[in-house]
């Protein structure tokens, strides 16, 4: 048998989250080793913004974010903020940007980021060790984490491994079956931030709109969210769809205001009051793109010219622009999402420190807990904040 490797802490998985822990760990005189199977550090952080790095928001509240306790997150977000981040970057001279909706970005690329946190781990003493992959662990007095390149042991192990979105960089769900290993509930798991897909309806309705980008509202369960939505080859993407899919549940419909702030039902009795000829799907054209306008209006009303509507058949119109109705058939899956739903209980874990209440030393952090955010910086904002406070107590 090879040699065990003997540290204080060991941390599986060199994301947001696991880092952020270790650079902690290590301020705290605490031996750490952290393993990933990776070949670079921080993957999911590299692709994040489309590799400008969304790494916060300042208008982070635990509202924006969904888990079984929606206040389990309180805690730690309250103990690392945004402004705690930023003042990290500000320290390592990490240029950044404010965009809409409080969302934060690295001026330059997503690797100011990466270099920054390893730096952080340099000064911290943290050792990181790439393509090691977990074959087991255990515990007996101390835990126990065979990998390929020897066995490791230690008195605290951090799971910090991710969720299962973007397996094409290596997402798997070895934390989830580690923490039912040591007896751990785990919620139920889902693809979030991701896109919608069609029934096969309307897919023949409206498979030929792809590429077609709109600004509108969308609403789901009481929850709704404006911004841009994008016609598919499969279905309904862009940040709004986004957002309300992680709402979404099988069967539900979700509402879309096509023409949100614009008073649709007066342009159209004020139309008809002037006896326009003009078609239909052509007023809507105005304010829609003209292919949308056409396909929407054959699906759904007769188009004719606007004086040949009553007002009634108007105020229904309109009423229909602001809530049209679409069932999505399901979501796409994990390959596209940006984050997963679901995760290790919170009922197991302290919000405090993000222990283990039934194991000893056992800690997890980032998206592998019950905790996902909203798209715009929440989620590695939960990734910081975790791995922080994990990383007082560890």
């Amino acid at each position: 048998m090879k040699n065990i490797i003997k540290k204080d802490v060991i941390i599986i998985g060199a994301g947001a989250s696991g880092m952020m822990c270790a650079i902690e760990c290590g301020k705290r005189g605490r031996s750490v080793i952290v393993l990933d199977h990776a070949k670079k550090i921080g993957e999911k952080i590299h692709i994040s913004g489309g590799g400008s790095c969304n790494f916060t928001n300042i208008n982070t509240s635990y509202t924006n974010y969904l888990s079984n306790n929606p206040h389990f997150c309180k805690s730690a977000l309250s103990r690392f903020t945004p402004e705690d981040f930023v003042a990290l970057l500000e320290k390592h001279g990490v240029k950044y940007e404010e965009r809409e909706h409080g969302e934060l970005f690295c001026a330059g690329s997503s690797e100011d980021i990466i270099r920054m946190l390893e730096k952080e781990c340099n000064g911290a003493g943290v050792n990181i060790m790439l393509n090691c992959h977990i074959l087991s662990v255990k515990k007996e007095e101390q835990f126990m984490v065979s990998t390929n390149h020897g066995v490791f042991e230690s008195e605290s192990l951090v799971i910090a491994t991710g969720g299962l979105s973007y397996p094409r960089i290596g997402a798997s769900g070895i934390g989830y079956r580690i923490a039912k290993e040591f007896g751990l509930n785990v919620t139920e798991l889902k693809p979030a931030l991701v896109p919608f897909v069609f029934s096969q309806k309307d897919l023949k309705l409206f498979g030929e709109l792809s590429g077609i980008s709109i600004e509108a509202v969308i609403k789901c369960s009481k929850i709704e969210f404006r911004g841009n939505i994008l016609f598919t080859h499969r279905g309904l993407s862009g940040p709004a769809i986004l957002q309300i899919s992680s709402y979404w549940k099988e069967g539900d419909t979700i509402v879309i205001d096509l023409l949100p702030e614009i008073d649709i039902y007066g342009i159209l009795i004020a139309r008809q009051l002037g006896k326009s000829k003009i078609d239909m799907h052509n007023v809507l054209s105005e304010f829609l793109p003209l292919r949308l306008a056409k396909i929407w209006c054959a699906s759904n009303i007769q188009s004719k010219p606007v004086n040949q509507y009553n007002e009634k058949e108007l105020k229904a119109i309109a009423h229909l622009v602001h809530n049209w109705e679409i069932k999505p058939d399901s979501t796409e899956d994990f390959k596209t999402a940006e984050v997963t739903l679901g995760g290790i209980d919170t009922d197991e874990l302290s919000s405090k420190t993000m222990g283990s209440g039934k194991v000893k030393g056992l800690y997890f952090t980032g998206e592998v807990i019950d905790v996902t955010g909203q798209l715009g910086g929440f989620n590695l904002q939960w990734a910081w904040a975790s791995g922080f406070v994990a990383g007082q107590y560890v």
